[in-house]
């Protein structure tokens, strides 16, 4: 800002999480842990898969993992561990040329010595290299040549141990040298006081004050020191082990030429001996297979094995196999270095995804300590169920106004929050009593009296049509779960479920699971059910508790809703036993026969939904269908739950007992808009 004299500087966000980020969506993640739920699999492990394969809108751990393993192999397939030997071989043949070239320009007999000296130098860099440690040079370049040999394999031995050696000591003095000797020195004394268990506080501070420049990672105690030397100390070992055998005695036979004696391999393998017995879980034999063509130096190839351990570690945490992983354990500054900004953003989104999950009352622990859906849970996974059934049935042509449970007449005694288009009468008790707890929460209470919100409206509902007792019977035989129709019954069973428990809520809905026998059951308990692979379609029994379902209601229409996809194979004996026979056996068809009869005489309005296309049962449902004045129905399996919602909603209407389009009631401001 140039007229206060103030400028502004930008850079890169980092103090927390992304505020520009998009907000985790629970109502997605809700819908594929559902999904998995009702499927089989149980929360806890839906929670997992979930954070594996991620979602729509996010990547999943399993996409972070696939990523950190490619990164790896393009280390591996990409880079040769020869990039030192290279260098020290091409180095030796400059300057062995320039001694030839000095040497031919010389005519005395010395000359012709020497030239008999180079022309005998062994093939192997390492042999030339000490065999020429007392040469006298004649060519000022060649010396240099083979004095740079040396120096490059002291920075590069430096660098293996001390990431930024190499580039920090080019061009060094022999004073700068001899500051690392004695950083060296300190440091060995520093370990070894440590490894006899001294207080090493003092002699710790008193090192990084000296020698503190040789350590950009600023460890604050002598442990954190530690851990940065043997992680690249151990990388090092690994590179070593990586190597050939050629290769490793070959540099073996190079390291005593570093700086020009032996004195500094002898030094760091005094430190690596003492962080080996200090840091023992590093690994320290382990091995890789190079098998690119870029050549790496000592220490940008140590670089690379560290990277590769630091990958492996993160593999390891994206993973999340071990007991008690969590994504928190995940390392996003890892992360980041290895594959980038982005990559760490994902993690992160997983990592608020999950706390959120576990936050929002959406997972709850059992007394068993079993992860379970909670209530809340349940409820939005209806919602969403019937957002689903909404885009189905609002493209049917016929529509009636059904947006309201009970549009016009006697008031039922519930209310729900005005929305644009009602014209239900308002319900003022409700009304004031939100307004006056609002105002008081809001601190606008006063003299001026109580201002009216149009949130705070509420509207009477009202009772036109007659209520309902509604049986669905939902097969629980093993063909439903091995034919694929286990999750869209369940799916089905929820969305009717929320429908009739927001809307509906003056009817009455059961729940009866029937396999080789039939249960009773709440939304939870069957949503949650596994997979029962024992064989038997109990509809008889499954229709004696419907028909005690409408006998305790006698005054409620009843509604029968049977979905299935097998003719009955089996009854309940008088005994109370179950009876199972294939195929159907007589006795097995007359007792549903003798109880759809029953259902008939209470008045039920009755449709079957027809799963697959075996012709025997497309045969016994119509003929069910006929006898009890009903129909039949033979949805896709996506369309399972529209078809048994629009059911329920047109046995409701007096004047249009099976359906209509019900766009009004799950319109673009439909019940479920919060």
């Amino acid at each position: 800002m140039s007229g206060s004299g103030r400028t502004s500087r930008y850079s890169r966000y980092a103090g927390g999480p992304d505020p520009l980020a998009p907000p985790v969506d629970l109502r997605e993640a809700l819908d594929v842990l559902g999904e998995d739920v009702m499927a089989g699999t149980s929360p806890e492990r839906a929670l997992r898969e979930l954070l594996r394969q991620g979602t729509a809108s996010r990547v999943g751990l399993d996409e972070l993992a696939r990523q950190v393993a490619q990164r790896r192999r393009e280390l591996l397939r990409e880079h040769s561990l020869d990039g030192t030997l290279d260098e020290v071989r091409r180095l030796l043949d400059e300057a062995v040329l320039a001694e030839r070239k000095q040497l031919a320009r010389d005519l005395d007999d010395d000359a012709r010595f020497a030239e008999m000296r180079i022309e005998g130098l062994p093939a192997s860099p390492a042999a030339a290299v000490t065999e020429l440690a007392d040469y006298p040079w004649r060519s000022t370049e060649a010396r240099e040549k083979y004095e740079q040999i040396k120096d490059l394999l002291g920075r590069e031995l430096l660098d293996q141990r001390f990431a930024g050696m190499k580039q920090a000591l080019e061009n060094a003095t022999p004073e700068d040298r001899e500051r690392v000797e004695e950083m060296l020195s300190d440091l060995g004394d520093l370990l070894s006081a440590h490894a006899r268990g001294d207080d090493t506080s003092e002699r710790f501070r008193d090192f990084m004050d000296r020698h503190g420049e040789f350590f950009p990672e600023n460890p604050q105690d002598v442990d954190e020191l530690i851990d940065a030397l043997a992680t690249r100390a151990a990388a090092a070992q690994r590179m070593l082990a990586s190597m050939t055998p050629e290769q490793r005695a070959e540099l073996a036979a190079l390291s005593q030429q570093a700086f020009g004696s032996p004195g500094l391999m002898q030094q760091l393998d005094r430190l690596d001996d003492l962080l080996r017995g200090l840091r023992p879980g590093e690994d320290w034999d382990g091995s890789e297979q190079f098998g690119g063509q870029q050549g790496l130096g000592l220490g940008d190839g140590t670089g690379v094995l560290q990277d590769i351990a630091e990958l492996d570690t993160l593999a390891d945490q994206l993973a999340q196999v071990h007991p008690g992983a969590r994504l928190d354990d995940v390392d996003l500054d890892a992360l980041t270095r290895q594959l980038g900004d982005e990559a760490a953003v994902d993690a992160r989104a997983l990592t608020a995804l999950e706390k959120a999950l576990r936050d929002s009352g959406y997972l709850t622990r059992a007394a068993d300590g079993t992860l379970r859906l909670s209530p809340r849970a349940m409820r939005e996974l209806g919602r969403s169920l019937l957002r689903d059934v909404a885009g189905r049935l609002s493209n049917r042509q016929g529509a009636r106004d059904v947006r309201a449970a009970g549009a016009a007449g006697e008031p039922s005694g519930a209310s729900r929050s005005w929305e644009f288009g009602d014209t239900e009468p308002w319900d003022v008790t409700r009304t004031m009593t939100n307004a006056l707890t609002r105002s008081a929460a809001d601190g606008e209470a006063g003299r001026d009296g109580i201002r009216l919100d149009i949130r705070d409206v509420e509207v009477s509902e009202t009772e036109a049509r007659t209520r309902a007792a509604v049986a669905l019977l939902v097969d629980t035989s093993f063909s439903m779960a091995m034919d694929g129709r286990w999750v869209p019954m369940k799916r089905t069973a929820l969305a009717l479920h929320q429908l009739v428990s927001t809307r509906f809520r003056g009817d009455h809905l059961e729940l009866i699971g029937f396999g080789r026998h039939a249960e009773v059951m709440q939304i939870e308990q069957l949503t949650a059910l596994d997979a029962m692979w024992q064989k038997g379609t109990n509809l008889h029994h499954a229709l004696l508790l419907a028909n005690r379902h409408f006998r305790r209601h006698p005054h409620e229409q009843p509604v029968l809703l049977v979905v299935t996809d097998g003719e009955p194979t089996s009854h309940l004996e008088p005994g109370g036993e179950v009876f199972f026979d294939y195929p159907p056996h007589p006795r097995t068809i007359a007792l549903a026969v003798r109880e759809l009869d029953a259902a008939a005489r209470l008045g039920a309005q009755t449709t079957f939904f027809r799963l697959g296309e075996d012709a025997g049962l497309a045969r016994f449902v119509e003929s069910m269908a006929r006898r009890a004045g009903g129909r039949v129905v033979a949805p896709e399996l996506g369309d399972l739950g529209a078809a048994v919602v629009g059911s329920y909603l047109g046995s409701r209407s007096p004047d249009s007992p099976f359906g209509g389009s019900y766009r009004d009631l799950f319109g673009e401001r439909g019940f479920w808009a919060e």
